[in-house]
């Protein structure tokens, strides 16, 4: 890290690295709950099956 650049792989693997992938999956929770009441918002009568399929392709793109 001499360039001053942050590069996640040069973290120890111990509770640095964890709480990175605890944030990332926080995020990821925040962003689909996020995403689930913007498209409730924007369709009203979206069918549960409908709103379940969105979230997995919204998923897959994060």
């Amino acid at each position: 890290m001499s360039d001053g650049n942050f590069n996640r792989s040069l973290l120890p693997s111990d509770q640095y690295l964890s709480g990175l992938r605890a944030g990332e999956a926080r995020m990821r929770q925040r962003a689909l709950k996020a995403f689930r009441k913007w498209v409730t918002e924007k369709e009203p009568d979206i069918s549960p099956q409908q709103l379940q399929a969105e979230e997995q392709i919204f998923h897959k793109l994060l």
